[in-house]
This record gives structure tokens, C-alpha cells and sequence, in this order.
């Protein structure tokens, strides 16, 4: 068995134990069970590094089972989205499994649990079922149909799945106790009735087990050694073994063992409040580059290595934590510094004319061409050739006309470095009708190539530019958080009111050097001095900022060390 080094996991300590003391004969097997009603979000990335990497630390297998027993709001295009995120985090499942593979056994032990006494058909309607379950310290009242006699049970159950009776009319319940101080406890619905086609079964069924009737047998009838779920699942966990005491299983009871979920500030993990988001059309889909969501994730450019290894620095816990978004962001940018190629890019494109740049005997531009290294950091990705012209854009901001203090970018006779090629010295500047400027002029120095004096001369700022005729065009999509609040929500008790409404900034105007347009689907590049950018795998010429370059965890904890 191996554990990362650093980083804490009390669930693969269970396992080893259960291992040494012969549970299970050695084996390990464990699964991850998503409800196909959503796209999977970055929260399910932790469940997914869990259930794999403890069956791969330990020799074993993780099978993926779908937990398809609400009709209502699950579709096979989930299904699909769902395997496409596991593989694209680097997970193999040894089997695709489905909670409605199992529909027939577990009616079965449906009426098994009848006929020895431990479930009856209750004829009361939900309300009032959940009104009966009493609370905390409020005693449960049993349902007048809670001795019914087993054949009549038996009967209703079989004209229940003959579709008899009308949605929400009768439920089976299991007999436990009503008094129990565990509300799950206390004669939990086992069936529902409910006329919906499902995306596999189609019309076959019109009742339904829930979650608590399948998931643990499920579990037992694949094999699942170890059943790991989120902290909120710890309460379910005596009715889960309850289930599976009281049932003729085929092989070895199952264990499930509880750790906490990843939540992060400035995110909402909730599949109602997330779908709430596509259909109301504040984002442009479950893929969208500002959602939570592992293909909005994917889209935006976030390694799924990246992903991967801030499961194993976090660790397991067994307490709920949030997580500071610039955490990960963190990791992600430490990943994409090491891999991806730089590339120079102007995002709000200002004219820089050098009027003293040299003609050809034709009376043409002389275009140069500087060998720029691709990524510092990986020797290996080698190096470019850049064209370079008389006409250039720059950044807007990286010009002013009357400079503030401590502004040591092009200004009216201020020289800089423009990257890897000459320093220039602005000499006057345009202006429109509105006083905006809309064209620089400046003079180069020849001797300078390569971007240093010959006289050992300094400057104060190196700019990032793009030759005009040598350029493509590309729209650049910059992003802030979807939330504003770190804990969306907290204040007003609605996730929802706490939109960014400036979540998203789409840059049309750009410009890049020209082998961005070699750039691959969904490759990553630095845009040097402005982030880290994904192409996008449809919209030609989009390029989403997937983190800047400021280390803002770093900040927050020099500031949280500092007592701030």
C-alpha cells in the first residue's frame, strides 16, 4: 500500500487494517455511484480521486455505477458527459454498472423483507408520512398500516408495480423504529410510485426504490468492499447496514465509511442551483468556462493533473472544509508553467509606429525575425522565430501620455525593452477627436537588438508587443468569479443572489503572434505578461484565460501569517 507523503488518509488506514486482519480476504473493491441528473462538478473530482486511487493503492479494482433511480430528472446525455469526465481525469473504471441493472433483485428483496415482517405498503401520503416521522426530540407516530398483514403488503406491492394505483398513492416502508433517536430509522420509504420513463428502462417500471433501498444492496450484489461516501451520507449509514443485515446477500456485507467533501468559496456545488444556471440562461451551458463543472473546468484549461494532485496535497478528512478557490488555482498554475509554450499576445491593442525603422531597396518594411525562447521553464520545447516590423501594437495601459508616479512603461521620451527584439523611445502620440490615444510613435535603437544596450545602459520595463502584418486575430474570454461572495449565499440564505454580473469579459479586438494559429483545441498557452489561455475546442480564435499570473494564495497566506 502507498500513501502520499505529506498528506493524511485515514480511509486507506482502515483498509490496511481491514486487509491485516483478513476483512474481505484481502480484496479491495470500491465504486463511484454519480446520479446521472447533472454534470459532475469539481466536488465529485475528490469522490472520483478517492474511489480510484484507494482500489489502485491497494491492488483492487473501482467500478462506476450509475445511481439511476429518479426517473425525473436523469437522461442518458448525463451518462455520457459523466464517463467523458472520469476519462478525462485518467480514470479507468474495471466496469460500467447501473442501479436499474438491479431493479428486478432488488423487488425481490423487497418482498423478502415483507414476508419476514420487516416492510409493509403504507396507504398515507408523503406529507403526511413526514409529518409523522416526528424530529428531534419529538416522538415518531406509527403509521396505522404498520401491521398490515403480509399477504395484503405483498398483494399491494405487486398491483403498486402493476401501475394500479396513481402517483404517490401508497410507498413501501420499511418496519425499524419510530422512536429511533436516527431519523433514518424511523420506517424509511423503501418504494415510490412514480409513472416517468426512464432512460433505460423506459415505461417498464412505475415504481421506483430510493436511494437508501439501493445503493447498499448494490453494493453488495457488485462486490464493494468498501462503500466511501461524503459526510452527509454518516447518518444513512445504520440504515445502510440495517438493509443489508436483514437480506440473504450473495457474498461478503459491505462497508461504508464516510470523509468529507471538497467545497470551495466563491462556488456552489448544488446540481439544482447549477442547472437552475444553464436553463435560465446566466451561463451558456454545463460547460461553460465560469462554471464548477469538470468540462467547464476541461474547457477553461485546468490540467486534469492539476486536479489530481490537489486531491492528494488536501488529503482525507473527516470534517467539512471550503477551500480557498486561489488553492487550486494555485496548483493549476504551477502545472501550466511547466508545460505550457509561451506566446506573445495584445489583449487591448494601442499602434506603435518606429518611424525611424529601415525600407528595402523597393521602398518595403524590413521584417526581422528574433529566435524567442517557447518556455523557459522546459528547455525541451526549444525555440521560435517572432517576426518584427516598423508597425507593432502594445497593451493600451502600458502607455501614458502624462505618466503617474511610479509608471515606468512607454511614456512621451521614455525608453523601454520591447521583449527579446530593441529598445524604443516614444517620442508623441496621437489622439482622437476625444483626446484617447490611438497611435504611438517612437524610434528604435539598431544597436540594440536583442533588447541590450551595447553601453550597458538600463530600463525600467519590458513589453510584450505583436508586429501588425505578421499578427491573427483572437478574441480573448477573461473571468472573474461567478459569485461574489466567498460563501455564496451566507447572507441572504440564496446562493443565487450573490451573481457576479461581470463574471465574463469577451476581448474581440486582440491580436497574437502568428503561430497561435497552430495552437490545438484545447492546448494551453502563456500569453506572456497576461496568463495562462485555453483554446477553445469549437469557436475559432477564442482563447479563454484559465488563471492568471499572480500567485493570489500566496498573498493570502502571507497575509493570513501576518495576522491580516
Amino acid at each position: 500500500m502507498t500513501k502520499p507523503a505529506g498528506a493524511s488518509d485515514f480511509i486507506r488506514d482502515i483498509v490496511e487494517r481491514d486487509n491485516e486482519s483478513g476483512l474481505f480476504g484481502g480484496r479491495v473493491q470500491t465504486r463511484f455511484p454519480p446520479e446521472p441528473n447533472g454534470y459532475l462538478h469539481i466536488g465529485h473530482a475528490k469522490a472520483i480521486h478517492q474511489d480510484f486511487e484507494t482500489a489502485l493503492a491497494f491492488g483492487g479494482v473501482c467500478n462506476v455505477r450509475f445511481d439511476d433511480t429518479n426517473p425525473d430528472t436523469e437522461e442518458s446525455e448525463y451518462v455520457d458527459s459523466i464517463l467523458a469526465d472520469i476519462a478525462w481525469l485518467g480514470y479507468e473504471p474495471e466496469n460500467i454498472f447501473f442501479a436499474s441493472d438491479y431493479f428486478e433483485q432488488l423487488y425481490e428483496w423487497a418482498r423478502e423483507l415483507i414476508r419476514r415482517g420487516l416492510a409493509y405498503v403504507d396507504d398515507q401520503d408523503g406529507e403526511t408520512i413526514s409529518a409523522q416521522r416526528g424530529g428531534f426530540g419529538k416522538p415518531g407516530i406509527e403509521s396505522p398500516y404498520r401491521d398490515r398483514p403480509v399477504e395484503e403488503s405483498l398483494d399491494l406491492l405487486a398491483r403498486m408495480r402493476a401501475g394500479e394505483f396513481d402517483d404517490g398513492a401508497r410507498c413501501l416502508r420499511a418496519k425499524i423504529d419510530m422512536q429511533a433517536d436516527n431519523m433514518w430509522l424511523r420506517d424509511p420509504v423503501l418504494y415510490r410510485i412514480r409513472r416517468a420513463p426512464h432512460h433505460r428502462t423506459g415505461d417498464a417500471w412505475c415504481i421506483y426504490p430510493t436511494y437508501d433501498w439501493a445503493h447498499g444492496q448494490s453494493d453488495a450484489i457488485e462486490g464493494v468492499t468498501h462503500s466511501i461516501c461524503t459526510m452527509e451520507f454518516d447518518v444513512h449509514r445504520p440504515l445502510y447496514d440495517w438493509c443489508l443485515a436483514n437480506l440473504p446477500l450473495p457474498g461478503d456485507t459491505p462497508k461504508q465509511i464516510e470523509f468529507a467533501r471538497l467545497e470551495f468559496t466563491h462556488i456552489v456545488t448544488s446540481k439544482r442551483r447549477l442547472k437552475k444556471l444553464v436553463d435560465e440562461g446566466v451561463v451558456e451551458g454545463w460547460d461553460d468556462a465560469r462554471m464548477p463543472t469538470l468540462s467547464g473546468l476541461r474547457r477553461r484549461g485546468y490540467p486534469a493533473a492539476a486536479i489530481r494532485e490537489f486531491c492528494t496535497e488536501i488529503g482525507t478528512a473527516r470534517t467539512n472544509a471550503r477551500h480557498a478557490i486561489e488553492a487550486l488555482e494555485a496548483v493549476v498554475r504551477r502545472h501550466l508553467n511547466k508545460t505550457a509554450q509561451r506566446r506573445m499576445t495584445v489583449l487591448r491593442p494601442l499602434k506603435l509606429v518606429l518611424t525611424n525603422w529601415p525600407t528595402d531597396a523597393e521602398g518595403n518594411p524590413v521584417v526581422e525575425y528574433f529566435e524567442v525562447t517557447n518556455n523557459p521553464e522546459n528547455p525541451d520545447d526549444g525555440t521560435r522565430k517572432v517576426a518584427f516590423s516598423g508597425e507593432l501594437v502594445i497593451e493600451a495601459d502600458d502607455f501614458a501620455l502624462d505618466p503617474p508616479p511610479k509608471f515606468f512603461r512607454l511614456a512621451p521620451g521614455r525608453e523601454v525593452r520591447l521583449r527579446g527584439a530593441y529598445l524604443v523611445t516614444a517620442t508623441d502620440a496621437v489622439t482622437d477627436a476625444d483626446g484617447n490615444v490611438v497611435q504611438v510613435n517612437a524610434t528604435y535603437d539598431p544597436a540594440t537588438r536583442g533588447g541590450d544596450a551595447p553601453d550597458g545602459r538600463k530600463v525600467k520595463s519590458t513589453m510584450h508587443w505583436v508586429s501588425v502584418p505578421h499578427s491573427v486575430p483572437v478574441t480573448a474570454a477573461l473571468y472573474d468569479r461567478l459569485f461574489t461572495a466567498a460563501v455564496p449565499g451566507e447572507a441572504t440564505g440564496e446562493a443565487l443572489d450573490d451573481l457576479n454580473p461581470n463574471s465574463r469579459e469577451l476581448l474581440t479586438d486582440a491580436v497574437g503572434e502568428a503561430v497561435l494559429a497552430e495552437v490545438a483545441p484545447g492546448q494551453v498557452v502563456q500569453f506572456e505578461r497576461l496568463g495562462y489561455f485555453a483554446k477553445d475546442a469549437d469557436a475559432p480564435g477564442l482563447f479563454h484565460r484559465t488563471v492568471g499570473l499572480k500567485d493570489e494564495w500566496a498573498a493570502i497566506q502571507k497575509r493570513q501569517a501576518q495576522g491580516g
